[in-house]
Protein backbone atom coordinates (compact mmCIF):
# COMPACT_ATOMS: atom_id res chain seq x y z
CA UNK A 1 0.00 0.00 0.00
CA UNK A 2 1.30 3.40 -1.10
CA UNK A 3 2.08 5.72 1.84
CA UNK A 4 1.72 8.82 0.96
CA UNK A 5 2.26 12.69 3.19
CA UNK A 6 -1.13 12.71 4.26
CA UNK A 7 -0.57 9.04 5.54
CA UNK A 8 2.34 10.08 7.23
CA UNK A 9 0.78 12.73 9.28
CA UNK A 10 0.26 15.67 7.14
CA UNK A 11 -2.48 16.77 5.15
CA UNK A 12 -0.99 19.24 2.77
CA UNK A 13 -4.96 20.58 1.98
CA UNK A 14 -5.89 20.69 5.44
CA UNK A 15 -2.49 22.68 6.63
CA UNK A 16 -3.71 24.88 3.74
CA UNK A 17 -7.25 25.69 4.80
CA UNK A 18 -5.68 26.70 8.42
CA UNK A 19 -3.61 28.74 7.10
CA UNK A 20 -6.31 30.84 5.03
CA UNK A 21 -8.04 30.74 8.24
CA UNK A 22 -5.04 32.30 10.65
CA UNK A 23 -4.31 34.85 7.91
CA UNK A 24 -7.86 35.78 7.65
CA UNK A 25 -8.01 36.39 11.53
CA UNK A 26 -4.51 38.12 11.63
CA UNK A 27 -5.52 40.92 9.23
CA UNK A 28 -7.47 42.88 11.95
CA UNK A 29 -4.32 43.69 13.18
CA UNK A 30 -2.81 45.27 10.65
CA UNK A 31 -1.97 49.13 9.96
CA UNK A 32 -1.98 51.05 6.80
CA UNK A 33 1.92 50.35 6.51
CA UNK A 34 1.55 46.40 6.29
CA UNK A 35 1.13 45.91 2.03
CA UNK A 36 -1.62 43.13 1.92
CA UNK A 37 0.54 40.05 0.09
CA UNK A 38 -1.41 37.31 2.13
CA UNK A 39 0.35 33.92 1.55
CA UNK A 40 2.99 34.80 0.38
CA UNK A 41 6.68 33.89 1.30
CA UNK A 42 6.97 36.94 3.88
CA UNK A 43 5.06 39.92 5.76
CA UNK A 44 6.00 43.02 4.13
CA UNK A 45 5.84 46.58 5.90
CA UNK A 46 6.71 50.43 4.98
CA UNK A 47 9.62 51.49 7.60
CA UNK A 48 9.33 55.04 8.29
CA UNK A 49 9.11 57.62 5.60
CA UNK A 50 7.63 55.07 3.02
CA UNK A 51 10.47 55.13 0.67
CA UNK A 52 11.62 50.99 1.92
CA UNK A 53 9.82 48.18 2.44
CA UNK A 54 11.02 45.24 5.07
CA UNK A 55 10.45 41.90 4.95
CA UNK A 56 9.94 39.59 7.81
CA UNK A 57 9.33 35.59 7.91
CA UNK A 58 9.57 33.06 10.20
CA UNK A 59 10.63 29.05 9.97
CA UNK A 60 12.31 26.33 11.43
CA UNK A 61 13.58 23.38 10.84
CA UNK A 62 10.72 20.88 11.04
CA UNK A 63 11.55 16.82 12.00
CA UNK A 64 14.85 17.03 10.46
CA UNK A 65 15.54 17.70 14.41
CA UNK A 66 14.45 13.73 14.81
CA UNK A 67 17.28 12.56 12.21
CA UNK A 68 19.71 14.98 13.34
CA UNK A 69 18.72 13.19 17.30
CA UNK A 70 18.80 9.95 15.73
CA UNK A 71 22.10 10.21 14.51
CA UNK A 72 23.46 12.52 17.23
CA UNK A 73 24.81 15.04 14.10
CA UNK A 74 23.94 19.09 15.14
CA UNK A 75 26.41 21.05 13.12
CA UNK A 76 24.48 21.34 10.04
CA UNK A 77 20.27 22.07 10.85
CA UNK A 78 21.58 25.65 11.87
CA UNK A 79 22.28 25.73 8.12
CA UNK A 80 18.66 24.63 7.16
CA UNK A 81 17.13 26.92 9.84
CA UNK A 82 19.20 29.98 8.27
CA UNK A 83 18.13 28.87 4.74
CA UNK A 84 14.37 27.83 5.33
CA UNK A 85 13.99 32.02 6.28
CA UNK A 86 16.63 33.70 4.19
CA UNK A 87 15.30 31.67 1.19
CA UNK A 88 11.86 32.87 1.62
CA UNK A 89 13.02 36.45 2.12
CA UNK A 90 14.40 36.46 -1.41
CA UNK A 91 11.21 35.37 -2.79
CA UNK A 92 9.67 39.19 -2.16
CA UNK A 93 12.73 40.49 -3.88
CA UNK A 94 14.14 41.38 -0.26
CA UNK A 95 17.68 41.20 0.74
CA UNK A 96 17.95 39.27 4.38
CA UNK A 97 19.82 41.23 6.42
CA UNK A 98 19.66 40.14 10.21
CA UNK A 99 18.30 37.11 12.21
CA UNK A 100 17.40 35.89 15.63
CA UNK A 101 16.95 32.23 16.56
CA UNK A 102 14.90 30.32 18.78
CA UNK A 103 16.03 27.20 20.49
CA UNK A 104 13.86 25.48 22.85
CA UNK A 105 15.80 22.39 24.75
CA UNK A 106 14.25 19.20 26.71
CA UNK A 107 17.12 20.31 29.26
CA UNK A 108 20.64 21.74 29.35
CA UNK A 109 22.98 20.53 26.93
CA UNK A 110 26.01 23.06 26.39
CA UNK A 111 27.92 20.55 24.17
CA UNK A 112 24.26 20.10 21.77
CA UNK A 113 23.75 23.42 22.05
CA UNK A 114 27.76 24.42 20.80
CA UNK A 115 27.29 21.99 17.89
CA UNK A 116 24.28 23.90 16.81
CA UNK A 117 25.58 27.49 16.89
CA UNK A 118 28.35 26.12 14.06
CA UNK A 119 25.54 25.40 11.86
CA UNK A 120 23.65 28.42 12.43
CA UNK A 121 27.07 30.95 11.83
CA UNK A 122 28.15 29.20 8.91
CA UNK A 123 24.62 29.61 7.49
CA UNK A 124 24.18 33.30 8.53
CA UNK A 125 27.94 34.04 7.10
CA UNK A 126 26.89 32.08 3.56
CA UNK A 127 24.12 34.23 3.89
CA UNK A 128 25.42 37.28 4.57
CA UNK A 129 22.81 38.32 7.37
CA UNK A 130 24.31 38.83 11.61
CA UNK A 131 22.28 36.79 14.06
CA UNK A 132 21.97 40.16 16.45
CA UNK A 133 20.26 38.06 19.18
CA UNK A 134 17.95 35.08 20.55
CA UNK A 135 16.32 32.96 22.57
CA UNK A 136 17.28 29.71 24.53
CA UNK A 137 13.63 27.88 26.17
CA UNK A 138 14.68 24.63 28.70
CA UNK A 139 11.26 23.24 28.06
CA UNK A 140 11.14 18.95 29.24
CA UNK A 141 7.55 18.96 29.57
CA UNK A 142 6.90 19.91 26.23
CA UNK A 143 10.34 18.82 23.82
CA UNK A 144 10.99 15.39 24.06
CA UNK A 145 13.99 13.81 21.88
CA UNK A 146 14.92 10.51 20.35
CA UNK A 147 15.74 8.47 23.21
CA UNK A 148 19.39 8.61 24.70
CA UNK A 149 19.22 12.55 23.26
CA UNK A 150 18.48 15.49 24.24
CA UNK A 151 15.50 17.09 22.32
CA UNK A 152 15.48 20.22 20.62
CA UNK A 153 13.82 22.23 17.95
CA UNK A 154 15.61 24.83 16.54
CA UNK A 155 13.40 28.32 14.26
CA UNK A 156 13.80 31.55 13.55
CA UNK A 157 12.80 34.87 12.59
CA UNK A 158 14.03 36.82 9.57
CA UNK A 159 14.31 40.61 8.49
CA UNK A 160 14.95 42.22 4.86
CA UNK A 161 14.83 45.08 2.85
CA UNK A 162 13.92 45.09 -0.33
CA UNK A 163 16.66 46.02 -3.05
CA UNK A 164 14.52 45.72 -6.24
CA UNK A 165 15.46 48.29 -8.84
CA UNK A 166 12.01 50.16 -8.67
CA UNK A 167 11.75 49.27 -5.01
CA UNK A 168 8.60 47.39 -5.33
CA UNK A 169 8.31 43.79 -4.13
CA UNK A 170 8.58 40.89 -6.38
CA UNK A 171 5.35 39.11 -5.92
CA UNK A 172 4.17 37.28 -8.97
CA UNK A 173 1.82 39.61 -10.98
CA UNK A 174 3.96 40.33 -13.50
CA UNK A 175 4.32 37.30 -14.79
CA UNK A 176 3.20 36.83 -18.64
CA UNK A 177 2.47 33.99 -20.28
CA UNK A 178 5.49 32.68 -22.32
CA UNK A 179 7.86 33.49 -19.28
CA UNK A 180 10.15 31.21 -18.75
CA UNK A 181 10.88 29.29 -15.75
CA UNK A 182 14.59 28.32 -14.18
CA UNK A 183 14.73 25.82 -11.78
CA UNK A 184 17.75 26.04 -9.18
CA UNK A 185 19.05 22.84 -8.30
CA UNK A 186 18.44 21.87 -4.98
CA UNK A 187 21.20 19.99 -2.73
CA UNK A 188 19.03 17.13 -1.67
CA UNK A 189 15.75 16.94 0.43
CA UNK A 190 16.00 20.13 1.94
CA UNK A 191 14.01 20.72 5.07
CA UNK A 192 10.67 19.55 4.22
CA UNK A 193 8.18 16.31 4.00
CA UNK A 194 10.83 14.95 6.38
CA UNK A 195 8.12 13.68 8.32
CA UNK A 196 7.00 11.09 5.57
CA UNK A 197 10.70 10.47 4.03
CA UNK A 198 12.53 9.73 8.00
CA UNK A 199 9.65 7.25 7.95
CA UNK A 200 10.07 5.24 4.92
CA UNK A 201 13.71 5.74 4.45
CA UNK A 202 15.35 3.62 8.06
CA UNK A 203 18.37 2.77 6.44
CA UNK A 204 21.41 4.35 8.11
CA UNK A 205 23.03 5.58 4.08
CA UNK A 206 19.70 7.11 3.64
CA UNK A 207 19.57 9.11 6.94
CA UNK A 208 22.38 10.25 6.64
CA UNK A 209 21.55 11.89 3.51
CA UNK A 210 18.39 13.22 4.60
CA UNK A 211 20.88 15.32 6.89
CA UNK A 212 22.60 17.32 3.96
CA UNK A 213 21.79 21.14 4.83
CA UNK A 214 19.20 23.26 2.67
CA UNK A 215 20.73 25.14 -0.15
CA UNK A 216 21.08 29.31 0.42
CA UNK A 217 19.96 30.97 -2.58
CA UNK A 218 20.82 34.62 -1.16
CA UNK A 219 23.97 35.66 -3.26
CA UNK A 220 23.18 33.95 -7.02
CA UNK A 221 19.09 35.63 -6.68
CA UNK A 222 20.49 38.83 -5.24
CA UNK A 223 22.38 39.24 -8.31
CA UNK A 224 19.31 38.05 -10.97
CA UNK A 225 17.02 40.37 -8.70
CA UNK A 226 19.53 43.02 -9.93
CA UNK A 227 20.39 42.82 -13.11
CA UNK A 228 17.69 40.62 -14.96
CA UNK A 229 14.20 41.46 -15.47
CA UNK A 230 13.02 39.13 -12.81
CA UNK A 231 8.95 38.45 -12.65
CA UNK A 232 8.48 35.71 -9.96
CA UNK A 233 10.16 34.30 -7.15
CA UNK A 234 9.35 30.57 -5.30
CA UNK A 235 11.61 28.93 -2.80
CA UNK A 236 9.98 24.91 -3.09
CA UNK A 237 9.13 24.09 0.08
CA UNK A 238 6.37 22.02 1.85
CA UNK A 239 3.63 21.31 -1.23
CA UNK A 240 6.58 21.68 -3.17
CA UNK A 241 5.56 22.83 -6.43
CA UNK A 242 1.86 23.39 -5.92
CA UNK A 243 3.55 25.93 -4.11
CA UNK A 244 3.82 27.86 -7.58
CA UNK A 245 0.70 28.82 -7.04
CA UNK A 246 1.35 30.93 -4.80
CA UNK A 247 2.97 33.77 -7.61
CA UNK A 248 0.93 32.44 -10.68
CA UNK A 249 -2.39 33.31 -8.93
CA UNK A 250 -1.30 36.74 -8.52
CA UNK A 251 -1.27 37.11 -11.93
CA UNK A 252 -3.83 35.36 -13.11
CA UNK A 253 -1.66 32.82 -15.12
CA UNK A 254 -0.77 29.32 -14.89
CA UNK A 255 2.44 27.14 -15.35
CA UNK A 256 3.59 24.24 -17.46
CA UNK A 257 6.56 22.08 -15.89
CA UNK A 258 7.52 20.38 -18.77
CA UNK A 259 11.33 20.08 -19.03
CA UNK A 260 12.50 18.85 -15.10
CA UNK A 261 15.69 17.57 -14.53
CA UNK A 262 16.86 14.26 -12.92
CA UNK A 263 16.22 14.40 -9.32
CA UNK A 264 18.76 12.93 -6.64
CA UNK A 265 18.81 9.53 -6.23
CA UNK A 266 17.25 9.93 -2.63
CA UNK A 267 14.23 10.67 -4.33
CA UNK A 268 13.93 7.55 -6.62
CA UNK A 269 14.17 6.11 -3.42
CA UNK A 270 11.59 7.44 -1.28
CA UNK A 271 8.95 7.10 -4.15
CA UNK A 272 10.31 2.90 -4.58
CA UNK A 273 10.12 2.60 -0.82
CA UNK A 274 6.60 4.44 -0.32
CA UNK A 275 5.17 3.25 -3.45
CA UNK A 276 4.26 7.02 -4.12
CA UNK A 277 2.58 8.63 -7.73
CA UNK A 278 4.81 10.87 -9.90
CA UNK A 279 2.28 13.42 -9.10
CA UNK A 280 2.37 12.63 -5.35
CA UNK A 281 6.60 12.95 -5.11
CA UNK A 282 6.30 16.62 -7.37
CA UNK A 283 3.47 17.89 -4.75
CA UNK A 284 5.83 16.98 -1.91
CA UNK A 285 9.47 16.86 -2.51
CA UNK A 286 11.63 19.60 -4.31
CA UNK A 287 12.90 16.47 -6.29
CA UNK A 288 16.00 18.58 -7.32
CA UNK A 289 14.75 22.41 -8.03
CA UNK A 290 14.92 23.66 -4.57
CA UNK A 291 13.93 27.93 -6.07
CA UNK A 292 12.47 28.73 -9.14
CA UNK A 293 12.72 32.24 -10.84
CA UNK A 294 10.07 33.50 -13.32
CA UNK A 295 12.09 35.45 -16.04
CA UNK A 296 11.28 36.62 -19.46
CA UNK A 297 12.38 34.95 -22.63
CA UNK A 298 15.15 37.47 -22.99
CA UNK A 299 16.67 36.78 -19.72
CA UNK A 300 16.52 32.96 -19.57
CA UNK A 301 20.07 32.16 -20.65
CA UNK A 302 21.50 34.97 -18.81
CA UNK A 303 19.74 33.78 -15.55
CA UNK A 304 20.90 30.61 -16.10
CA UNK A 305 24.52 31.78 -16.32
CA UNK A 306 24.71 33.47 -13.00
CA UNK A 307 23.70 30.96 -11.58
CA UNK A 308 26.46 28.35 -12.83
CA UNK A 309 29.02 31.48 -11.66
CA UNK A 310 27.63 30.55 -8.11
CA UNK A 311 28.19 26.68 -8.51
CA UNK A 312 24.63 25.74 -8.66
CA UNK A 313 23.34 24.24 -11.68
CA UNK A 314 20.09 25.79 -13.33
CA UNK A 315 17.77 25.15 -16.22
CA UNK A 316 14.33 26.07 -17.84
CA UNK A 317 11.70 24.05 -16.29
CA UNK A 318 8.69 25.23 -17.67
CA UNK A 319 6.66 27.80 -19.25
CA UNK A 320 4.21 30.83 -17.61
CA UNK A 321 0.76 29.89 -19.35
CA UNK A 322 -2.69 31.67 -19.95
CA UNK A 323 -4.47 28.96 -18.53
CA UNK A 324 -4.44 29.00 -14.62
CA UNK A 325 -2.50 25.81 -12.58
CA UNK A 326 0.27 24.39 -11.99
CA UNK A 327 0.57 21.30 -14.06
CA UNK A 328 3.29 18.86 -14.63
CA UNK A 329 3.14 18.41 -18.26
CA UNK A 330 -0.75 17.69 -18.44
CA UNK A 331 -1.13 16.50 -14.78
CA UNK A 332 -2.51 19.28 -12.30
CA UNK A 333 -0.43 19.76 -9.05
CA UNK A 334 -2.39 22.82 -7.04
Amino acid sequence: MAFDYSKAGVDVQKVKDMHAQIDEMLRATHSKDVLPIYGHYAGLLKLPGGKQLLAIHTDGVGTKVLVAQRLRKFDTVGIDCVAMNVNDILCVGARPTALVDYLALEREDSALTAELMKGLVKGAKEAGVSIVGGETAIMGDVIKGEPGCTGFDLAATCIGTVETKDGKPITGEAMKAGDVVVGLESSGIHSNALTLARKVLTEEKWQRELLTPTRIYVKPVLEMVAKLEVHGLAHITGGAFSKLSRIADRAKVGITLENMPSPQPLFAEIQRVAKLSEREMYRTFNMGVGMCVVVPEKDADACISIAKRHEIKASRIGKVTKEKGILLRKERLD
